[in-house]
């Protein structure tokens, strides 16, 4: 193969310690160890993929085999021991993959091969790729040998998962953790290559593919060996058609979409994301940009413009910094964790995309809550300003804060404050299905579901409403309904679990009756008829005629 048709993260394998791309001070530390003949037995690289475990290693055993000494080690002129290492054929360096050779008995092999001296090269030398696949009984197999090696004998171990090495191991080794690339040293690593490859494609579409790689410096050679074989007539590749490659969307949709949720706009919210869907952006990672999102939103005071992680562009940078003086940051809370859940959750519903929406649908009733805190604060600020009483300020600041989220500090100062309780009308709540169509009508759909689906009732009396227990229920929802029940009836409720069955949900009553519905249909003389007519027919479903 000539070295034209290879790929990029082939072509560009590092082949001295100068040419590792991020782990400077690893290199410079391997090198004077090897120059200054304190070698260790065994060497243990640890870090992400891509970050040069495979390639250092390589470098080591050419290191300690060339020809020319490690201070004038081979890169293009390479001598016998160089050329064999590199093109896998030097029959004393022995490259394994500890996933296709886990057992006890392939480390034994290693180990009586390891016996022999080396043929040509000055070490054998073993390098195990991803070590930590080896089983309890092969590394058990593995720490005579790898304690007191012949001399001739090196170990070079590489892993993306040190958890999984037995201590033992790992002590017995000198230990090399390489660190993702930063941002800075990838983008201009990829400018060079791009500019030896006579690539055209933009800066900023370069800044993506290290956004993309994530530190990875394999990941953003693959990334940008696919970008440079798009045809593009002759022009440089641009942000646009790299964002397109990849499936990516600019982060100012997300911040715009936000200020939608903030405004309260359902239907400028929902064009925004069917735009991002169609682009062919999965709801998945549509959550997680969100996330990413309210986290600039959150600390952007924190964040400067000209950071390493090329996230936001300067009319990015300036929409955060203001939606973020709009927002409090207990909002901000609020919506992450709300965010957080729904993407644990995201996986086992079957159509994302509904879920999707759906998670956009409750922010923005989410966003009344917010709404009704801009409120309060400028309520304060007026009656501040019109130099009102203490105990009227007071009065103002309860009745605003009355739709919130209410922790128990603020349910007893609502009780604490009779004056409050006259100016909202009580609502009397005497059953279960009283309650459901309150819920609904408060548009308190999360509460309407728990009750309907999830819900046994044993009793309903008195402010008291005594459920059986069901691991279905949301752990927070007896709290957050005695608050909200609290809030509507200016009354305290009990609502506790009892060892009883229960009624059947109400979900279950109601399938139970559409069951009924429809054999009593099927068996009386119209269901007959259609069934003569149309052998094929079969009812579905019967609904109730309110005209």
């Amino acid at each position: 193969m000539s070295n034209n048709s290879k790929i990029l993260a082939l072509k560009y394998r590092p082949q001295i310690f100068n040419e590792l791309i991020g782990q400077k001070v690893i290199a410079e530390s391997i090198f004077n160890s090897i120059k200054n003949n304190k070698i260790p037995n065994a060497y243990m690289f640890l870090g992400i993929r891509g970050s040069g475990k495979t390639s250092t290693a390589r470098i080591v055993a050419k290191a300690l085999n060339c020809k020319n000494g490690v201070e004038k080690l081979c890169k293009e002129n390479l001598c016998e021991s160089c050329k064999s290492i590199i093109d896998g054929n030097n029959i004393d360096i022995l490259e394994i993959d500890a996933a296709s050779k886990t057992s006890v008995d392939d480390v034994r092999e290693l180990i009586e091969f390891s016996r022999y001296k080396p043929t040509s090269a000055k070490y054998k030398i073993f390098i195990c790729d991803e070590v930590h696949m080896f089983s309890k009984s092969a590394f058990a197999a593995l720490l005579k040998t790898l304690e007191e090696p012949p001399p001739y004998l090196k170990f070079i171990f590489a892993s993306t998962d040190v958890k999984k090495i037995p201590v033992t191991i790992i002590s017995r080794c000198q230990r090399y953790d390489l660190s993702r690339v930063s941002s800075d040293e990838l983008f201009e690593y990829l400018l060079k290559i791009k500019n030896l490859e006579n690539g055209k494609i933009t800066d900023d579409a370069l800044k993506l593919i290290v956004k993309l790689s994530e530190g990875s410096v394999r990941d953003s050679l693959s990334l940008l060996d696919r970008a440079l074989l798009v045809d593009n007539g002759g022009n440089e590749i641009d942000l646009k058609n790299i964002q397109k490659i990849f499936g990516y969307f600019e982060k100012s949709i997300i911040i715009d979409l936000i200020e939608q949720i903030i405004e309260g706009d359902e239907n400028t919210t929902l064009e925004i994301y069917r735009s991002i869907y169609n682009s062919g952006v999965e709801p998945k990672i549509f959550l997680n940009e969100f996330l990413e999102t309210l986290y600039y939103l959150k600390n952007i005071s924190f964040i400067n413009l000209d950071g390493t992680n090329f996230d936001l562009n300067e009319k990015e940078f300036d929409k955060i910094k203001y939606l973020s003086e709009k927002i409090e940051n207990k909002d901000l809370l609020l919506l992450w964790q709300f965010t957080l859940n729904n993407l644990e959750k995201i996986d086992i519903v079957k159509n994302q995309y509904q879920f999707a929406e759906m998670f956009l649908i409750r922010c923005l009733y989410l966003s009344k809550v917010l709404e009704v805190k801009n409120l309060q604060s400028n309520n304060i600020k007026e009656n501040l300003n019109s130099n009102k009483s203490s105990e009227e300020s007071n009065l103002k600041f309860t009745t605003d804060t009355i739709d919130q989220l209410k922790n128990i500090e603020q349910e007893e100062k609502i009780v604490s404050e009779p004056e409050a309780y006259n100016k909202i009308e009580e609502i009397q709540i005497n059953s279960l299905d009283e309650l459901i169509k309150i819920c609904e009508k408060n548009k308190e759909l999360k509460f309407k579901y728990e009750l309907e689906n999830n819900v046994r009732l044993v009793s309903f009396k008195n402010k008291k409403i005594e459920i059986s227990f069901s691991s279905n229920l949301d752990k927070s929802f007896v709290k957050e309904l005695s608050a909200k029940l609290l809030e509507w009836t200016k009354r305290r409720w009990i609502i506790a679990f009892s060892k009883e069955k229960g009624q059947s949900t109400v979900k279950e009553k109601n399938d139970n009756l559409q069951k009924d519905l429809l054999k009593k249909e099927a068996n009386s003389n119209f269901g007959k008829e259609i069934k003569k007519i149309f052998p094929d027919a079969e009812l579905l479903k019967i609904e109730e005629d309110n005209n």
